[in-house]
């Protein structure tokens, strides 16, 4: 019998955390097979297996999980019925909002907190509490939330630990939603991952902190679609010696992930992690390289990406590659949150603390331990995670 290993998530009403506490619990009925899940085929001696895993989280929304889930359009009454019915019994508990840095997400179901510190309690007796009442091994954090406008890296309470302590006794305001969470999780010794492009576990007085109590950190934004493409397909390119002299990247989505980036100051957090993996994995900057996100409320969850590439090769000669990503956002990004899951608990199991480097490969702008230039290729990431599966 493997550990149970508890997920908390911060935003557990949304599409992503729907569908995959959704296959989590199909699993377990014996409704749902391993498809998709791309650490399935791996038997990796400590890490849990997928039926025993168990989703909690935080959310502005008060709605069950399967209500919430029915509204996302991903899962059907179909589904919920075939071995994922527990969904209705599930509740997110309230969450820390802020439509300061998330201008387009609000609810009712918010945290009651006089400040910060008191939210910081509050997120750590929720944690204690899920492991208690679920009885559970361990429990790691994901964020799942809405996009985050940047952060102001230049605030006092960003620049060190001691900052940071400073900032939450006196609510400073350049602390957001997700330091908040990330701060809990590590100053509670909970393994922590960012699945979106927030500043959170990355900015630098948190990074220091989960070296400090070797608490294991992985982030940030989920390499799921379009981005994931690119990895693949630049070394290639590369290695074939097709100059990318432009790379036009569009996206339009319908869900509400879709929603937060139609607020500028959030869109332009997600385009930063977008735009980093080219010029890393080619050696040279593509002076073209546009990417442009479109909220169009009739695809829902289905996210169609278009890329046009314009490559020069021998003789000068031109080309182009085109790419049309007809795609299902959460079902591309739920089981790359499980797969998180199952090696943050892995990591800290074997003591492994700090930011994780081998979970690069999930990530569109992974954090490195030594805060430098992450690698971005695909295949390359593929075999650092490899090794460290294989390690005993």
């Amino acid at each position: 019998m493997g550990e149970r290993v508890g997920i908390a998530v911060i935003g557990l009403n949304g599409a992503v955390a729907t569908t995959a506490a959704a296959g989590i619990a199909m699993i377990r009925a014996g409704s749902n097979d391993l498809s998709g899940l791309p650490l399935a085929s791996r038997d990796v001696e400590g890490m849990s297996a997928y039926r025993d895993l168990h989703f909690g989280g935080w959310d502005l929304s008060h709605d069950d999980l399967a209500t919430a889930a029915l509204k996302h359009g991903v899962l059907t009454e179909s589904d919920l019925a075939n071995g994922a019915a527990s969904l209705s019994d599930m509740r997110p508990w309230p969450a820390v909002g802020s439509t300061d840095f998330c201008a387009n997400i609000d609810g009712a179901n918010k945290i009651a907190a006089p400040g910060h510190r008191a939210a910081v309690k509050h997120i750590q007796d929720d944690l204690a509490r899920f492991k208690s009442e679920r009885n559970l091994d361990r429990v790691v954090m994901i964020n799942l939330a809405s996009t985050e406008r940047k952060a102001d890296l230049a605030a006092d309470a960003l620049s060190s630990v001691e900052g940071f302590e400073r900032g939450l006794d006196s609510d400073d305001s350049a602390i957001s939603p997700a330091m908040l969470y990330a701060y809990a999780a590590i100053a509670s010794d909970t393994p922590y991952a960012n699945f979106t492009p927030s500043v959170a576990a990355d900015v630098a007085p948190l990074a220091e902190l989960a070296s400090q109590r070797g608490v294991p950190i992985a982030g940030k934004d989920g390499k799921t679609g379009q981005t994931l493409l690119k990895t693949v397909i630049a070394p290639a390119l590369r290695d074939r010696a097709l100059h990318v002299d432009g790379w036009f990247s569009t996206n339009i989505l319908g869900n509400s992930d879709g929603l937060a980036l139609d607020d500028p100051k959030s869109l332009a957090s997600k385009v930063d992690t977008k735009k980093s993996v080219l010029d890393q994995i080619l050696g040279y900057p593509v002076e073209d390289h546009i990417i442009m996100i479109h909220y169009y409320k009739p695809r829902g969850d289905n996210k169609e990406a278009w890329d046009n590439i314009d490559l020069t090769g021998f003789l000068g000669q031109k080309m182009q590659l085109k790419l049309n990503f007809l795609c299902k956002d959460s079902v591309l990004a739920a089981p790359l949150a499980i797969e998180i899951a199952r090696c943050l608990a892995l990591a800290q199991t074997r003591g492994d603390g700090g930011v994780q480097d081998q979970m690069g490969i999930f990530f569109k702008m992974p954090q490195t331990a030594d805060g430098g230039e992450p690698i971005h290729a695909f295949g390359e990431q593929q075999l650092i995670l490899d090794t460290w599966l294989d390690r005993r």
